[in-house]
């Protein structure tokens, strides 16, 4: 009998369901894949940080889903329900298209997961997140847009308040962000002569007693004098309190006069599970067995950042990190073939080779396969691994050209008003206000 096997989310985790399972059943016609996703692309996020520093186009780090999945039916479209029991989905283009339903054999959910700002005042309305392709463009023409206005006001304490740039968050997206931000804004700092160099600060504010807990303390260590030699402000044991007109306040008591603050703090389960007949765990991801098979809900896997998977042996949660949702792609789309074909399924375990991160230009921390590196060998590693990984001959030789120019000349600093300017004002010629510009950006 035929089957229909429904994907939703394109990111890591659901594309690598897609390309699996097109390879498992290359040579049967009765199967068919349906993949939904509100893009028609997944970003290579760990590349991200480097699209507000301007070191990166942004459409190079992105992988058209119809180009990868030749087989699959690619269906740009947000899932606005899921009866489990029925075994449909309901979604719909935009929001104001008509609604259809696909009704399907096999789920596998790969939702991943949306900002969590923890209900802290002002913060949801004014931070900016670093999730999406859109995300880091916009933080690009955002601060050069604080650059140029900047540079016509005459008060020193307003140009300090529009040049403060506040990233929440000591991880891997946290410092890798800091780090690109800062270069940015140094290198930019040339081409504006009435701007000086303490006009301009970038703060990392991280609640725990060392910036990427992840790596060992000696690469941590490495990390943070590297970031304070570059002049990013490291605020340790300190963490955000709220976000107002006047800046960003601190749990110290403290508070950093700021217009632009960059949430990288904390992620939550996607608020579409909320909806579904699922189990759960406490922290609001589907529970699954060590197959990603939902637990009582036969047919139905999940993976990524919407699923708690635990180690089989530990019974630890897997960080839900690019490397380990790939891995567990592959394990769901095994496991879906198995129950389809009646073999045996698959256990998750995986050990990852080692992790990196990047500090700015030619400089970065790693540890692989046990060994530790820092500074420009590790900076090395982290941009051939990351390029290797990067889906598509074509994406590949595009970042190799980016990555190459940017040796040799200085980042780009154009910014595009009419591309962000309020609606009614490209007429009158009068530039947008900084503080509602990015309202005006997220209401288009």
């Amino acid at each position: 009998m035929p089957k229909r096997i429904v994907i939703v989310g394109g990111g890591f985790g659901g594309a690598a369901v897609a390309a699996r399972l097109e390879h498992l059943f290359r040579r049967d016609p009765d199967m068919e894949l349906v993949l939904f996703d509100r893009e028609n692309f997944s970003v290579f996020t760990p590349l991200l940080p480097e699209i507000p520093s301007g070191a990166l186009e942004p459409k190079h780090i992105v992988s058209p889903l119809r180009a990868r999945l030749r087989r699959t039916s690619v269906r740009q479209a947000e899932v606005r329900a899921i009866d489990v029991g029925r075994r449909v989905v309901v979604a719909g283009h935009c929001p104001m298209c008509a609604e259809y339903v696909v009704e399907y054999d096999y789920l596998v959910l790969a939702l991943g997961s949306v900002t969590n700002f923890f209900g802290l005042p002002g913060v949801a309305a004014r931070a900016r997140t670093m999730k999406s392709l859109a995300d880091g463009a916009g933080l690009h023409d955002l601060v050069i847009g604080k650059f140029e206005h900047a540079d016509l006001d005459p008060d020193p304490a307003a140009r300090r308040q529009l040049l403060t740039f506040v990233v929440a968050g000591g991880g891997f997206a946290g410092v890798e962000t800091a780090a690109e931000l800062n270069d940015f804004v140094r290198s930019a700092g040339r081409y504006y002569p009435r701007i000086g160099a303490e006009d301009v600060r970038v703060v990392l504010v991280h609640p725990g007693d060392r910036i990427l807990p992840e790596v060992s303390p000696s690469l941590s260590s490495y990390a943070l004098k590297k970031l304070a030699s570059r002049g990013v402000e490291v605020l340790l044991k300190t963490r955000i309190a709220g976000c107002d007109d006047d800046g960003v306040h601190l749990s110290n008591g403290d508070a950093l006069p700021s217009h632009t603050l960059v949430w990288t703090a904390g992620v939550s389960a996607n608020p579409l599970l909320d909806e579904l007949d699922l189990p759960r765990d406490a922290g609001g991801r589907v529970r699954v067995d060590t197959t990603l098979a939902v637990v009582e809900r036969p047919g139905v896997f999940a993976l990524g950042d919407c699923a708690a998977v635990r180690d089989g042996v530990t019974g630890k949660l897997y960080p839900p990190t690019a490397q380990y949702a790939i891995r567990e792609g592959k394990t769901v789309a095994d496991n879906v073939a198995a129950a389809i074909r009646g073999g045996a399924p698959r256990h998750f375990r995986y050990q990852p080779l080692g992790m990196l991160a990047s500090l700015g230009r030619h400089s970065a921390v790693a540890e692989v396969l046990g060994l530790q590196f820092s500074g420009f060998f590790a900076w090395w590693l982290w941009r051939t691994i990351y390029l290797m990984k990067l889906p598509g001959f074509e994406r590949k030789a595009r970042v190799m050209i980016d990555w190459t120019l940017d040796l040799f000349f200085p980042r780009d600093i154009v910014y595009l008003r009419s591309m962000h300017a309020i609606p009614g004002s490209a007429a009158t010629g009068i530039a947008p206000d900084p503080h509602t510009e990015r309202d005006a950006v997220a209401a288009r």
